[in-house]
């Protein structure tokens, strides 16, 4: 064990730049969830890869942002909590955005340690990507630049490589099957969520959260009770569609990808609260898991 490797490795950047899409292609596990839509990720999320040379304690982090709520300023703390215990950071911008996007959240985070600035979405850009990472190089000189496509897979051997490279010298932090901190009931509101940024559009997805009421293992499967916490009325009305023709939609959506998730089947029931601005609501937060 004088030659193993551990670390916590820390993932940054703006909304939408691709860090839950990174972090699944490095555990090679759809653990944390994704969606085109910004503000997907509202919690801290460790996603755990072992091997016997090497233990990679990854975070993935809310997107930095103006906080308009107590929710995101709790998310933001999530940040900088992250910040301050990584072993290695990786920045993540997107290639297509001005390098303009990534000067002005830099100064959010403070860094103390080795960092990668990862350029994503190399898919999307066409021709020649030297001149489009030089400037990068004088923005950030100490840092270690990689290109890759996170949706693609391509770049992560240089990617896991860069981040071996910089892990300090430790025995892992966790058992080597431990994938995640989480538990399974997180992870089903997670799925729910996700359905919800899929189908739903505007304002839904950001005014709404999910609970699990009720989790209960039966002989031949699993009885899931979720509540979908939404701020107005009329929010309410939209998420459970004419007749609930919405709700069972998304009903139908999540329960079938849960089942993928626990390998069993479920009967899955879905339930609608109106809670008003429960984003700037401390208690109702709390509540929600958002400490």
């Amino acid at each position: 064990m004088e030659t193993y490797k551990a670390g916590f490795v820390n993932i940054f950047g703006a909304p939408n730049a691709g860090k839950s899409t990174l972090l699944n292609q490095l555990l090679g596990e759809n653990l944390v969830i994704t969606s085109p839509k910004v503000q997907t990720t509202r919690h801290r999320i460790l996603g755990i890869l072992t091997t016997d040379q090497y233990q990679m304690v990854f975070s993935d982090t809310p997107g930095i942002m103006d906080t308009q709520y107590k929710l995101h300023e709790k998310m933001m703390k999530q940040v900088t909590s992250a910040a301050e215990d990584a072993d290695v950071a990786i920045w993540v911008h997107d290639i297509t955005q001005p390098i303009d996007k990534l000067q002005a959240i830099l100064p959010a985070v403070s860094l103390q340690v080795p960092t990668l600035l990862l350029l994503n979405k190399t898919d999307k850009h066409k021709g020649d990507l030297e001149p489009v990472v030089a400037p990068y190089r004088s923005l950030v000189p100490n840092w270690h630049i990689v290109t890759a496509s996170a949706k693609k897979g391509s770049g992560m051997d240089a990617v896991m490589q860069a981040i071996v490279d910089r892990l300090p010298l430790s025995p892992p932090y966790y058992p080597e099957d431990t994938l995640t901190d989480r538990s399974e009931r997180f992870f089903v509101a997670e799925i729910i969520r996700q359905h919800i940024f899929t189908i739903y559009s505007e304002e839904i997805p950001y005014h709404t959260t999910v609970i699990i009421q009720s989790f209960e293992d039966k002989a031949t499967l699993t009885v899931i009770k979720a509540e979908i916490i939404a701020s107005r009325e009329t929010q309410k009305i939209i998420l459970i569609g004419k007749g609930g023709s919405m709700i069972n939609k998304l009903g139908i959506a999540a329960r079938k990808q849960i089942e993928e998730f626990l390998q069993r089947k479920v009967h899955l029931d879905l339930f609608v609260k109106v809670r008003p601005h429960w984003r700037d609501n401390d208690t109702f937060l709390k509540e929600y898991g958002y400490n």
